[in-house]
């Protein structure tokens, strides 16, 4: 039986942001303003606290260059869980828990819809 994971990586795994980030990093080194044009609904602030927060459970590798870091997920950090999370990701209905589990923790204003304006007839 393998060991159990760390609690610091079950902790950081339980959060939906953080899972998604690891997603995005788990093939490709993506810089922290690349990650977070990936989720327009958080500030570039919320994602760096997240991806300190993988770093500190030592789930992912930073490079720095210059002014920019650069992230990439350590597979063999989560041990067989990272064959689970593979898995789980090419599932749709895990892709629509997501959704709906990264628009219930969201915090602050909702988006605004946009009005179509009313044209106003003049006779």
């Amino acid at each position: 039986m393998p060991p159990a994971p760390a609690p610091s990586v079950l902790q950081a795994l339980a959060s939906p942001r953080r899972c998604e980030i690891l997603r995005l990093i788990w093939r490709d080194e993506r810089s922290a303003g690349e990650i977070s044009c990936a989720m327009p609904d958080v500030t570039f602030g919320a994602v760096s606290l997240q991806l300190r927060a993988l770093a500190r459970a030592g789930l992912v590798d930073t490079r720095a260059d210059h002014r920019h870091r650069y992230y990439r997920a350590r597979r063999q950090a989560l041990g067989p869980m990272a064959r689970m999370l593979e898995r789980m990701w090419d599932d749709a209905l895990w892709r629509l828990r997501l959704q709906a589990e990264l628009e219930h923790s969201r915090r602050g204003p909702r988006p605004r819809r946009r009005r179509r304006r009313r044209q106003e007839r003049h006779s």
